[in-house]
């Protein structure tokens, strides 16, 4: 499997049996939609690393990119939680079973957690900050020149992204869709104001006025 992407930036994926396996993990259970999204993930997380001019641990962000999607999967529509959640918790497995430490693996549950959450993650630790940096790269284009044009264009060919807007929405669509609940305050009650008829997000303020308080 190719790693470099870039005779110019030279990132490249940890050659560790780590990341192997998380390669190979996240291969086996997700279609290549998620699997390109997460490996661009990365590779465009690492590079707003350096613009940034932060210092991280590679295999870390390396798993909290490809883990970071993970919950979307069929297999976690019917848990009635974030699918943020149940992907950081995969992720927190996988790395408890090969003996990562433990704040190592609160770092990239964390990543993985707060990924859809914008305004905290870049005010934590590296990883953390950079799984969002590049899930708001390859998803919202947040930063788009900060990556030159070629570096980009190496990693859309190695890792492409046919159709990718409407598909990655499809993606949230369906693996939120059967827990509408897990929409409140956060940006998935968007996909599914658009995406699902009927849907009606919940509202903050009414929550707040219809709680059983007096006043």
């Amino acid at each position: 499997m190719t790693t470099d992407y870039s005779p110019t930036a030279g990132v490249r994926v940890p050659d560790t049996e780590l990341a192997a396996e998380a390669t190979a993990l996240v291969r086996d259970v997700t279609d290549d939609l998620v699997y390109h999204h997460s490996r661009r993930v990365y590779f465009f997380g690492a590079l707003q690393g350096r613009v940034r001019d932060l210092s991280w641990d590679p295999e870390l962000l390396y798993v909290g990119a490809m883990f970071h999607d993970l919950g979307l999967g069929e297999r976690f529509r019917t848990s009635g939680r974030r699918f943020e959640v149940d992907g950081a918790d995969e992720a927190r497995r996988f790395l408890r079973s090969h003996g990562v430490p433990e704040d190592s693996v609160r770092r990239v549950w964390t990543a993985i957690a707060l990924h859809t959450t914008p305004g905290i993650p870049a005010f934590m630790e590296p990883e953390v900050a950079l799984v969002t940096a590049g899930v708001e790269y390859d998803v919202l284009g947040l930063g788009y020149e900060d990556v030159p044009e070629t570096d980009r264009a190496a990693i859309v060919a190695l890792h492409p992204r046919p159709d990718f807007k409407r598909r990655i929405l499809a993606a949230f669509t369906d693996g939120i869709r059967p827990k509408p609940e897990t929409a409140f305050g956060n940006v998935k009650a968007d996909v599914l104001q658009h995406y699902v008829p009927g849907f009606e997000r919940g509202d903050f303020v009414r929550t707040i006025l219809d709680s059983p308080w007096p006043e």
